[in-house]
């Protein structure tokens, strides 16, 4: 009975209630952004200290409640180690409260203060020897001002603190305790750990930006995954596995696995990403390692994983999150998604790599037309043209080539569109087909589909034709990059303003993004959140708005 009280004790939501009163939500100043200092930026010294207080006073008064029964004639060995289970007991309760206390959204901190409590219950109220709490806070202390991270150095002085017991004549209970001390830190600071091998952890001290925090610094999150399973060796913390697989002693299966089980982490960051007004763009890079194959066979995870991103972009204080690659058609390309977590934006990209696509063809056109050769003799062909994106590429150039191949899986679809076409352009020559060798016919090739794999190969490709590829991953393999002439134009890449860097390889070249993340950065400057891109639909309008806003804030399209 005591055990549970402890609990209940640890679970109550003191600091929080606190906070509440003052317009502040604990549960976004969490694990992942150095909660305690965000809260003494916010709010000042005085209120942080007394809501420290009260989280640090839960676990004294768990171990105090404990150690009471040695008024009634209980052995001072077992109440020891009673106060023991009574902090481990607290800790779990504050790490793990009630729903009830705090709704849907939990609060990720760590428990340091709470810990603190314990310690000093254990010392001054269950008659612990001293150097069994000073020293695991010595070592806590010391790693701290090594490093920085202080995820790091709770789990040094929970283990010192667990070794030492172990080292003690305590009982058992108590050295069990202590080792679900330990044990319960690890669990919750599992990703911190990880993030710091990743070099993406902020240390002590860092100004860890906010939504609203700073006028001049917005913050914004974006859904990445690996394209390959090479992908998956980029962050540090998988890194190891690579040995393992080319040795045989992990199989590949074994990886996916894994990868299919984890929840979204944040594993960089961009950053340097100035607008011309002089606004700082902060973007998390997020990511739930899943493989392209698993979006088509397993659709229901795949949502399930975007949405648990959505609510880890909220925690890390970001006020838009961005959904890439094949992340941008899971939930009804976003729209459920957003449902699930109404309070952060929501955005499949859509608008703004429209937008690019709408802004890049004149050129390419252009520039093609340039070389000698006659737009209005020249076939073009459009590859993935049942989906928006190619459809309005097929309505862009229609008026001004001579014949159009609309390549598709769906050719009823098809028909219906090239009808569409053909009463808009009756001098154009418009056929449908489902046969990818229908390519060679044509001198320029536009292509976006959401196929995870290529889709164009050297056979489908005549010499000197030219080929914009809006698919992402790319549907030309680069083995068509050899033929003799060819030329492939990325579609969608953007420049940002400023001097853009990050640890890992988005597969755009240095300094560039793809348009559906340079959408989420545009939202998240302009704060101009309902032009959001949700759903099959895009509106004229809100291409407009992306095109319009990102000459105005310094993004460039690459071409």
């Amino acid at each position: 009975m005591l055990i549970v009280l402890a609990f209940l004790v640890g679970s109550l939501p003191l600091g929080h209630w606190l906070l509440a009163r003052l317009g502040l939500d604990t549960r976004m100043l969490s694990t992942y952004n150095l909660g305690v200092e965000n809260v003494l930026r916010r709010v000042g010294p005085t209120s942080a200290l007394l809501s420290a207080g009260l989280d640090a006073s839960k676990g004294f008064l768990a171990v105090l409640m404990a150690s009471s029964l040695s008024a009634v004639g209980t052995g001072s060995s077992y109440v020891t180690e009673l106060c023991v289970l009574a902090g481990l007991a607290a800790y779990l309760g504050h790490l793990n409260p009630p729903r009830f206390l705090y709704g849907d959204t939990l609060p990720r901190g760590r428990g340091n203060l709470l810990l603190l409590g314990v310690m000093a219950g254990l010392s001054v109220a269950a008659g612990l020897s001293y150097w069994l709490t000073l020293l695991p806070l010595a070592i806590y202390a010391a790693t701290l001002g090594l490093s920085g991270f202080v995820s790091l150095a709770t789990l040094l002085g929970l283990l010192a603190f667990a070794l030492l017991i172990a080292l003690s004549p305590l009982g058992p209970a108590a050295k069990i305790a202590a080792l679900g001390l330990l044990l319960a830190a690890a669990w919750r600071f599992k990703e911190n750990i990880g993030r710091v091998l990743d070099g993406t952890e902020p240390r002590l001290g860092d100004d860890v930006p906010m939504q609203g925090k700073q006028a001049d610094v917005v913050v914004a999150a974006f859904m990445i995954h690996p394209l390959t399973l090479a992908d998956f060796w980029q962050t540090r913390r998988f890194a190891w596995m690579k040995g393992l697989v080319e040795r045989g002693i992990i199989s590949e299966a074994t990886v996916r696995q894994l990868a299919e089980s984890l929840r979204p982490m944040k594993v960089g960051e961009l950053t340097g990403i100035q607008t011309q007004g002089g606004k700082q763009i902060r973007m998390y890079l997020l990511s739930s390692p899943l493989l392209p194959d698993v979006f088509r066979d397993n659709p229901a995870l795949a949502t399930r994983r975007a949405i648990e991103g959505a609510r880890l972009a909220q925690e890390l204080g970001a006020s838009v999150f961005g959904l890439g690659a094949f992340w941008s058609v899971v939930g009804n390309k976003g729209m459920d998604v957003q449902a699930a977590v109404p309070t952060i934006a929501v955005t499949n990209g859509g608008a703004y790599t429209s937008g690019t696509i709408k802004a890049a063809i004149p050129g390419i056109l252009k520039h093609f037309a340039d070389t000698g050769r006659d737009l209005k003799q020249a076939t073009a062909a459009v590859v993935g043209a049942n989906g928006v994106v190619a459809f309005g590429i097929a309505r862009t150039i229609a008026p001004q080539v001579g014949r159009i191949i609309m390549v598709g899986r769906d050719l009823e679809r098809l028909d219906r569109s090239a009808g569409t076409l053909r009463r808009a352009n009756p001098g154009t020559e418009i056929v449908t087909t489902t046969s990818y060798d229908s390519l060679r016919d044509a001198e320029l090739i536009f292509t976006a589909t959401s196929d995870p794999n290529p889709v164009i190969f050297p056979q489908h490709v005549k010499p000197g034709t030219w080929i914009f590829d809006e698919g992402r991953p790319a549907d030309v393999d680069e083995s068509v990059e050899r033929i003799e002439g060819v030329r492939v134009i990325p579609g969608g890449v953007v420049r940002p303003p400023g001097s853009m860097k990050t640890r890992l390889d988005i597969k755009f070249g240095e300094g560039a993004v793809p348009a559906c993340l340079a959408e989420t950065l545009i939202i998240a400057a302009t704060g101009e959140y309902d032009r959001k891109s949700l759903g099959p639909q895009t509106l004229s309008e809100n291409i407009n708005f992306f095109v319009e806003q990102a000459e105005k804030l310094g993004f460039t399209v690459v071409d």
